[in-house]
Order: C-alpha cells, then sequence, then structure tokens
C-alpha cells in the first residue's frame, strides 16, 4: 500500500511539470492486441526532445505507469517530451516481440512528431530490468530511420550467457521469455557495432537479479569498437529504482541522466 502512494505521488509530481499529460494512446495492433502509450509534452515553443520509457517487471508483468514513474519528473524538469509505453508480455509472446514493439512506438512518435511539438532528430529511449534489456537490444540492432539518438540503460541484461553462467539459471520471466531462443542472439552484447547509438549504463553494485559486471562489460566491449557508452555506478544499490527512492544517497543517477542527454540530444 505504502509503495502504491509512493509510486502514485512521484507520478504526479513528474505528471504536474508538464504542459499536457495525454493517456492510453494507441501506437500499435500487433495481431489484434492494441499497444498504448501515456504522453507528457512540455509547456513551450519546441520542438522538444523527446524519450520513450520501456517499464519493467521480468518480461511477464508491468506497464506503461509501473517502475519507471521515478523518471518522470527529472524528464519533465529537464524540458524532455515522454511517452511512457506497454509492450507484449510473455509467456503469450515470446523475443523479440517486445523489441518490435518498441520499434513500433519509435516509430509512431516520429511519424506524429509535428503533433507531439517533439524533434524527431531528437528522439532517445530509455528502460529498466527488463526494458533495459529490451532497449540495449534495439540499440545495437536498429539501424534505420528509427535508430535513437541516446539510450539510458537500467540494470538490464546484456549477456544473457554471461547472466545464467553468473546467478546458475535463467529467471522465470526469461526462460518464458527467451524460448527456443539463441541466448548469444538474444543478447544485445552480441550485435553492438561501432554506428550504434550512446549508452548510459545506470546499475547498483548489489543487484542480486542482473549482476553489475553487464553494464560494464558490455560497455568496455562498445569502447573497443569505438562506440561511446558510459557506466553510472549506483554504489550500494540493489534492483530497481523503487527501492533506490528509500534512500536520497542513491538517486544521483537522476541528475546524471539529465546532464549526460543533455550533452547527447543537442
Amino acid at each position: 500500500m505504502f509503495w502504491t502512494l509512493r509510486i502514485c505521488l512521484v507520478l504526479a509530481a513528474g505528471m504536474s511539470l508538464a504542459g499536457e499529460v495525454r493517456k492510453d494512446i494507441e501506437y500499435a495492433r500487433p495481431g489484434g492486441v492494441a499497444l498504448k502509450l501515456d504522453a507528457s509534452i512540455p509547456d513551450g515553443p519546441g520542438p522538444h526532445p523527446a524519450m520513450i520509457i520501456v517499464h519493467g517487471g521480468g518480461f511477464l508483468r508491468g506497464d506503461k505507469q509501473t517502475y519507471v514513474p521515478p523518471l518522470f519528473a527529472p524528464l519533465s524538469s529537464a524540458g524532455y517530451a515522454w511517452f511512457s509505453i506497454d509492450y507484449r508480455l510473455a509467456p503469450v509472446n515470446l523475443f523479440p516481440a517486445p523489441v518490435d514493439d518498441l520499434r513500433a512506438a519509435f516509430a509512431y512518435v516520429s511519424q506524429h512528431a509535428k503533433e507531439f511539438n517533439v524533434d524527431p532528430r531528437r528522439i532517445g529511449v530509455v528502460g529498466e530490468s527488463a526494458g533495459a534489456t529490451i532497449v540495449a537490444y534495439y540499440a545495437a540492432t536498429e539501424k534505420g530511420k528509427y535508430r535513437p539518438k541516446a539510450v539510458v540503460d537500467l540494470y538490464g541484461v546484456t549477456d544473457w550467457e554471461f547472466n545464467k553462467e553468473t546467478l546458475g539459471k535463467l529467471s522465470e520471466g526469461a526462460t518464458a521469455w527467451l524460448v527456443n531462443a539463441d541466448l548469444r542472439k538474444a543478447s544485445a552484447m552480441t550485435h553492438i557495432h561501432r554506428g550504434m547509438p550512446p549508452i548510459l549504463f545506470i546499475h547498483g553494485t548489489k543487484d542480486p537479479q542482473v549482476p553489475f559486471a553487464n553494464s560494464p562489460r558490455m560497455c568496455s566491449a562498445m569502447r573497443l569498437l569505438k562506440a561511446e557508452c558510459e557506466v553510472y555506478v549506483v554504489e550500494g544499490g540493489g534492483h530497481g529504482m523503487g527501492g533506490w527512492e528509500k534512500d536520497p544517497a542513491l538517486q544521483g543517477y537522476k541528475k546524471k541522466m539529465v546532464e549526460w542527454l543533455k550533452e547527447r540530444m543537442r
């Protein structure tokens, strides 16, 4: 109950900074499934930079208003439009369905940029947990016109084989989502290349679900190929912004994220 109330308060605070909020906009209908997003558009002449937000939930649960509300206020206060999206979940929908949904959301925002008063040349993506796994894979594989300007990965899996080896098994959600998938090919690490967008990795050192090493390992591999990245270490942080919200000492990532985006979303 307390955490539900806290989420609502954070959501209200983030949305109150926006000039306009639009909810439940259908952006795609794959296989007849209506996928929706919530949009927050700043005041001012624009066109504004924009971030597409991808929630976590272990690929099995969650929606556009769960897990990610701590991102709303920092982005709104920095003058960003943001679009928090739903996507298809396992076990009904398998890899790479959510990646396809992110691409569809990116296309929708790009194609409706004038309507939302956003700059189609300055659209980035940010995800947490399962959502970060999705955005990292998207960043490494999307080479067309829907390539993001910048990417923020909050404690996502970048290498499924490494994660399985480190923890001794795949999580319930990963097992359901990756049925019949080649773990190596389903990993963002496998697809990194020199021309990929810059990534800011944000990760807690005491993450029991996604070992911290996921982030620096991928960043090191990216740098070898001259791709840009940075790892922001949340010292002592566990898995999830929800836990971080309880400790002001763990919230420096918000300022870092905004400053990092400002430099790359020009």
